[in-house]
């Protein structure tokens, strides 16, 4: 099959675009956020990434029911992969404006133009201008016919006429059939730092401690857990050499990897719910993880992160920032040696 490239409706009113070639497919959400909510490795017929059990929520006037921002956004959270951007985790308010949990970009609706269109590739452009804060991202999303790796570069723009600063992230997450406790996590990173405050239910890392991946004391952390098995923290990959990781299912026989800019994305989120948060929103039955290319650590909000850490970023009047990200499938039973940044899988 030759790339391709067609707009479609999920459900009553959600516009969406839909990408492919001949080993890989994906749709993105045009009206919230320009998630991608499917990536599908085409000759297994498996979706990787996590839907959520409470579905995809209509959009009626928005995504704005709820009187406080997480709630809306987890609402809204249907799965797949987001931007977080210029916030990411909690609510707070920067030069007067209230900056929503994990950012205004994941609750936009965005614009989008087909670039180009062939039997060997396709590229089309996203696009979106926030409303409360003055930034543009634009994202071009781009694939080769028999090449199973999406191509995804996005830039960030500071409109306003005084420095800004901003988190930056990237919020893909995996469930099952993929994920099961069959998976194993590779990576390049060193360290994993707990976060300072996420306690959790079933969360076995002490607070604000850094462990040498991939073991926490007794722990393997490149294992993931099987769903009887209850587990829910977030920690931060961090000390990358060159920024990847790799999800190997050993028993499919399949996996999917990312590799970044590890000079703008130092970081990555590590978050697990594994069927273990009670009452809302996952009360026990979510089984999904993720991990999240990132500027800025920790996921608690742009002002904590200023005050913490001060990863966060900068811009000057009118300056842009891009990053280049890849999403790969491979298949593997033993997992990955290393992923370059073309998206070139070195295998176990």
């Amino acid at each position: 099959m030759t790339c391709k490239i067609s707009e479609v409706l999920l459900g009553r009113k959600m516009r969406a675009l839909e990408i492919e070639n001949d080993l890989l497919a994906a749709t993105i959400l045009l009206d919230k956020g320009a998630d991608i909510y499917r990536l599908e490795y085409k000759p297994k017929n498996l979706d990787v990434l996590w839907k959520a059990p409470w579905g995809l929520k209509e959009s009626g006037r928005g995504f704005d029911s709820a009187f406080d921002s997480q709630t809306a956004w987890l609402e809204a959270y249907a799965g797949g992969w987001q931007v977080l951007f210029p916030n990411g985790g909690f609510p707070n308010t920067y030069k007067g404006a209230n900056l929503g949990f994990h950012g205004e970009a994941s609750m936009k609706a965005w614009d989008h133009e087909i670039l180009r269109t062939s039997a060997d590739s396709l590229e089309v452009k996203l696009s979106v201008r926030l409303s409360r804060s003055p930034y543009s991202l634009e994202r071009r999303l781009r694939l080769e016919a028999g090449k199973p790796i999406l191509h995804l570069r996005e830039r960030i723009t500071n409109h306003a006429g005084e420095p800004m600063d901003c988190m930056w992230s990237h919020h893909p997450a995996f469930g099952a059939p993929f994920l099961s406790e069959h998976c194993v996590i590779d990576t390049d990173a060193c360290t994993l730092i707990s976060d300072d405050e996420y306690a959790g239910t079933a969360n076995p890392l002490e607070l604000g401690h850094a462990y040498d991946w991939p073991m926490a004391g007794t722990i393997d952390m490149s294992r993931v857990p099987a769903p009887e098995q209850p587990r829910d923290l977030l920690a931060y990959l961090s000390d990358f050499h060159s920024g990847w990781y790799g999800i190997t299912n050993t028993s499919l026989g399949v996996g999917i990897g990312l590799s970044w800019d590890v000079n703008l994305f130092p970081y990555a989120w590590f978050w697990q719910e594994l069927n273990s948060s009670p009452g809302f929103p996952f009360y026990k039955c979510s089984y999904v993880i993720a991990i999240e290319p990132a500027a800025s650590i920790p996921g608690q909000g742009l002002t904590a992160v200023m005050e913490k850490t001060g990863t966060h970023l900068t811009l000057q009047p009118g300056e842009s920032r891009a990053v280049q990200l890849k999403a790969v499938f491979y298949e593997s039973r033993l997992g990955v040696q290393h992923i370059d940044d073309a998206g070139n899988v070195q295998l176990k």
